[in-house]
């Protein structure tokens, strides 16, 4: 007998722990989940909340949400109810249709029915909803870029001027006819999907078929199909009326936006189609009750076919016909509201006109008279300085000089052009092996400084002077740099991350380097577990989490880019392509440009290899360079789109009077901006409708020789000079301006960038019936000059380069100078030397090593030449006049000697010094 003790089981050893693991593991991956669905809203919440635009962000998130939500409810319903009703009518009714419907042969087997078995054991409930959903869920994510055309439309501003055609505002094409044509787009799509849903029930339900080249349609999915295309045929009516105000983008070449035709003929025929598209509906709605074929194929035809011919084929044969023999009477008023609505969309309209003698009677005393203009001539060009610049001041590998900016500043207590760099780093450069983990997100952080340098004066060797230089930044006559340290530049970066336990690498010194700590505010903080863990995820770099060189105090900087920080803060906002770095109170910051655009601005011209045709300098943002702070100033309150984005965004924008007063010395007129105006203003200057259509003035740019041998149009540049008439120099963009096909020069375009003129802009125009050399034809003369051409020749066959800088126009008083500089570079170098200086007025053009000897020989020597004082003194007695003469003599050696060392200051006070030496003898000679 066997007696059975039963206690407490005994567990497996291991088990708990085995329980445990496998629970982690759950809890790990359900957490790795979540943590893939939302790490990249939390790293963006967190980046805006760092930079301080947290409003900026759930605004666009709630808009976001909030379209797609819409979207994604809307068209599930719309697709599933079809699809559902589809169902419904398909198990209800499996005959076959009438006689007429039937197409099949006579006397034929009925084969066995390969849907059979997905009609039988398909879940169609769950079918229809996934697939209304995974539909839906397409639909809306395409939706959600709509987001902002959304906003936009909610909020919008009135323009406060109506089109002429149909007396709308303005501000009805900006913002409410995007989100029409957005809706209408939407409903189209998805009553096409939901055609094409209920379509495949009615056919795997047998109630469509295709057999032996002939079709078989149930009544009720005729029925179906014919609700679905009067839908269908309405929204396309609601299209036809929205396409009325499409006619005022069209552009037949001769007018942009509605044209003769347009209004006489395509207007009534959209009409006619808006009636018709009606009429067809009805006609498809009606066939609920007929479900014959004929009616919604005639309904297809009335519109398609009616659209083909009445708004193809007539409009074509009007225009060939009767348009076109008498065109320009014809079109004369819609020539003339598209010139002046383009004007208007690129504020050509307030560009101020005014004449340009264009005289031969400029002098030593009117240079001097423009010494802020003379002392301010552009000599460096870009590529040649960048490379001098490169080759000085890179001063490590890893640093890269890489965009030059042109700005002002006074310095000396003169009113300076300058050319300037910032030293960035560019982590890519490390050698391979340099290129670890540490080097890349925690040593090697920052750029430091940057390059500064006049652009007219150089050094005897031909070398730019430079007023800023050398890490850390020494100046030497430029403006002093207290936080000279780049987290945020142009370069494309990776993340880093900074007050860690290992210092950050600051800067060489000898055979040390120096190593600093971030003090600033920039970067997100980094405090506990958690937000390590979401960066790790977010850039997949386990060593975020694992690095002990990270504590709780670090920050770690993303978007380090300047125009992908601001793209993601104001994505809305176009960037200018050249945004530029300005010195300021010690420390660095980065000017950017943004503009408003719109392509739905009525009857204006699209600009040149861009989608707009209506654009704003609305904006002006500033990055500071150490701390990564982006402040957005609103510059243009009258742009209907501005202010409709600080109705969104009211944190969003500052007023332009909240910009620190040293900033606002040096923000200057946009080079996109000021392109796209000159390019329109080519040819929308001519007011004139019946010159315009002739195209009789119509300009271009100047061309001028490119690096590879042949031509290229000459591109605007920033110059400091004294407009005519005013009593100050002032920092411009301009380019010149030539007749189409022709090189003469006919007007040139400046505008303004200095208060309280910014933003101003003026065209000075040349007498028609003067011949005024263009900068290509002075480009042939200098190649024409004997002189010029045999050194330049000489030179390259030296072992040296010589690099043709770009021909600068220079205006002075009602007159026109033009300077060129000339680079040498040993062929197998990359250090330019600025070793001449190539000047042209009128008949003349001379080359010399100094912008001085060159003015001095234009104007002077080709006058007169110097005396010898030593002729002078061999005459045994001198009277009291002779003796005055000699002394006038002797003042104008002196002053072409400071002439050509380039001391303006002196030479103007020995030129002075004649002059009341030769008024002295004049009246001493007019008493006797």
């Amino acid at each position: 007998m066997t007696i059975g003790i039963t206690g407490p089981e005994r567990k497996t050893p291991g088990r708990n722990a085995v329980v445990g693991l496998i629970v982690t593991a759950i809890f790990t991956g359900i957490c790795l989940i979540l943590l893939a669905i939302v790490g990249d809203f939390l790293v963006d919440w967190m980046w805006f909340s760092a930079v301080g635009y947290s409003q900026v962000f759930w605004t666009s998130i709630g808009a976001k949400v909030t379209v797609f939500s819409v979207v994604f409810a809307a068209t599930a319903v719309v697709v599933w109810a079809n699809a559902r009703l589809a169902l419904f009518l398909a198990r209800r009714r499996r005959g076959r249709l009438p006689v007429d419907f039937d197409w099949k042969l006579a006397a034929t087997a009925v084969p066995p029915d390969p849907f059979e078995f997905i009609r039988d054991r398909l879940p169609w409930r769950v079918a229809i909803a996934g697939g209304a959903g995974f539909l839906a869920l397409l639909v809306a994510w395409e939706e959600i870029g709509n987001w902002s055309i959304i906003l936009q439309f909610l909020y919008h501003v009135p323009y406060g001027a109506n089109d002429p055609l149909y007396d709308k505002d303005i501000g009805f094409y900006l913002f409410s006819l995007p989100a029409y044509i957005a809706i209408k787009n939407w409903a189209l799509l998805t009553l096409f999907m939901s055609a094409l849903l209920a379509a495949a029930i009615y056919w795997l339900h047998g109630q469509i078929e295709y057999k032996v080249q002939r079709w078989s349609i149930s009544p009720t999915a005729v029925a179906h199909g014919s609700a679905l295309l009067g839908l269908l045929l309405a929204v396309k009516a609601w299209s036809y009326g929205l396409d009325r105000y499409l006619l005022l983008y069209g552009d037949n070449g001769v007018v942009v936006g509605a044209s003769y035709t347009d209004v006489h003929v395509q207007l009534p025929v959209l009409w006619l189609l808006i009636g018709l598209s009606i009429v067809a509906a009805c006609a498809a709605w009606a066939n609920l009750w007929a479900r014959t074929y004929w009616l919604p194929t005639a309904a297809m035809l009335l519109v398609f076919g009616g659209a083909f011919l009445l708004s193809g084929v007539i409009p074509m044969l009007f225009q060939r016909f009767y348009v076109k023999p008498n065109e320009l009477e014809l079109e004369r008023p819609y020539i003339e509201r598209s010139i002046r609505l383009t004007r208007e969309a690129y504020n050509l309209d307030r560009i101020a006109a005014k004449p340009f003698p264009a005289e031969q009677d400029l002098t030593f005393a009117t240079l001097e008279a423009n010494k802020a203009t003379i002392e301010n001539i552009r000599l460096w060009d870009g590529q040649p300085l960048a490379d001098t610049y490169a080759q000085l001041q890179e001063i490590r590998t890893y640093y890269k000089l890489s965009d030059l900016d042109v700005d002002r500043y006074w310095l000396r207590g003169t009113y300076q052009s300058v050319m300037l760099s910032a030293r960035e780093l560019r982590s890519s450069l490390l050698p391979p092996n340099a290129q670890t983990w540490v080097n890349l997100h925690l040593l090697f952080t920052h750029g430091n400084g940057a390059v500064m340098s006049p652009v007219t004066h150089k050094s005897a060797e031909g070398l730019p002077l430079l007023y800023l230089r050398d890490i850390p930044p020494v100046a030497d006559g430029g403006p002093e740099i207290r936080e000279p340290r780049i987290y945020y530049g142009q370069e494309e970066s990776n993340y880093v991350v900074v007050r860690t336990t290992t210092p950050e690498f600051d800067y060489p010194k000898g055979s040390e380097n120096v190593y600093a700590v971030y003090d600033g505010v920039g970067g997100i903080p980094l405090p506990g577990m958690l937000r390590k863990i979401i960066f790790a995820h977010h850039f997949n770099d386990m060593n975020l989490l694992l690095s002990s060189y990270i504590t709780d105090d670090s920050r770690i900087m993303i978007r380090r880019n300047i125009g992908e920080r601001l793209r993601m803060i104001a994505p809305f906002l176009s960037l200018d392509r050249d945004p530029y770095l300005v010195v300021s109170e010690g420390r660095m910051f980065w000017i950017q440009d943004a503009y408003t655009i719109s392509d739905y601005f009525p009857s204006a011209q699209p600009a040149p290899g861009r989608k707009l045709n209506y654009i704003r300098n609305s904006v002006k943002a500033v990055i500071d360079a150490y701390n990564g702070s982006v402040d957005f100033y609103l510059m243009d309150h009258a742009d209907p789109i501005a202010a409709t984005y600080q109705k969104i965004f009211p944190e969003l924008f500052k007023p332009f009077a909240a910009m620190p007063s040293d900033l606002q010395k040096h923000i200057r007129y946009p080079e996109d901006l000021f392109l796209i105006q000159a390019q329109l203003y080519q040819t929308y200057h001519m007011v004139s409708a019946d010159v315009f259509y002739n195209r009789e003035d119509l300009w271009q740019f100047p061309r001028q020789p490119a690096g590879d041998g042949g031509v290229a149009p000459m591109v605007p540049y920033y110059i400091v000079m004294r407009l005519p008439g005013e009593t100050q120099a002032e920092f411009f963009i301009m380019i010149p301006m030539v007749p189409s096909r022709r090189d003469n020069m006919i007007a040139w375009l400046a505008a303004r960038c200095d208060a309280p003129d910014y933003g101003k802009l003026i065209v000075y125009e040349f007498p028609k019936e003067k011949l005024v050399y263009g900068p290509f034809q002075i480009e042939a003369r200098i190649h024409q000059n004997t002189e010029i051409s045999q050194q330049i020749s000489l030179w390259n066959q030296m072992g040296s380069r010589v690099i043709r800088g770009n021909l600068l126009v220079i205006p002075i008083e009602n007159s026109i100078l033009y300077v060129s500089p000339l680079y040498l570079r040993a062929v197998h170098g990359h250090l330019p030397e600025l070793k001449r200086v190539i000047a042209a007025y009128g008949e003349h053009v001379v080359m010399k090593e100094t912008l001085a000897e060159a003015l001095s020989a234009l104007f002077i020597e080709a006058n007169a030449s110097p005396v010898s004082a030593s002729t002078a003194t061999e005459m045994p007695r001198a009277s009291p006049a002779e003796s005055k003469a000699q002394e006038a003599l002797d003042r104008y050696n002196q002053a072409m000697k400071l002439l050509k060392s380039g001391d303006w200051a002196g030479f103007g006070t020995q030129i002075d010094a004649m002059r009341d030496l030769l008024e002295k003898m004049s009246r001493q000679s007019a008493g006797h």
